[in-house]
């Protein structure tokens, strides 16, 4: 029988958004990538299969989460950088993805379908301006939690974890 893997190597990093709910993730015995770097990959445009991050190096999917990717510039840095690493460790090229000039998460203005759909399944109440107030990442994390296919077991920790 396989070990679960130990603590995550984003825990206490200063600089990390990383949420205690994502200790949980982990799948075929590999801690799956965190929201931060999800979130990041997104603005990139590239998709990362969990079996080509599992080949990064501890130290580079830090890196990974702590680059910036506030300016074109900084995306673009993140784009050739993730690249790279794909096809350093696996040979092949990256995966891109058209990247969303309105993602959902970024809508101030109201809650996302999907996720009001969610809420309203587990009985859970989120106003407009709790949705204001907390962080893009954890808006991007919401609403992947809440997707349909996806496991969402974590949803409700991760409600809680925000403060709700």
């Amino acid at each position: 029988m396989k070990a679960t893997p130990g603590p995550s190597e984003f825990i206490n990093v200063k600089g990390i958004e990383y949420f205690k709910f994502e200790e949980d993730f982990i799948e075929a015995n590999v801690r799956c990538i965190p929201m931060i770097v999800r979130f990041k990959m997104d603005a990139a445009g590239i998709k990362l299969k969990l079996a080509e991050w599992s080949k990064f190096h501890p130290e580079e999917r830090v890196q990974l989460a702590l680059l910036p990717v506030s300016t074109q510039e900084e995306i673009n840095k993140y784009h050739q950088f993730l690249i790279s690493l794909i096809a350093k460790y696996t040979g092949n090229q990256a995966t891109t993805l058209a990247i969303d000039p309105l993602p959902d998460w970024a809508n101030l203005h109201q809650i996302p379908a999907m996720l009001q759909e969610k809420l309203a399944e587990l009985k859970l109440q989120l106003s407009i301006s709790q949705w204001r107030k907390i962080t893009n990442i954890q808006r991007f994390a919401l609403l992947k939690l809440c997707r349909p296919g996806h496991e969402n077991k974590n949803f409700p920790k991760a409600f809680i974890e925000f403060g709700f």
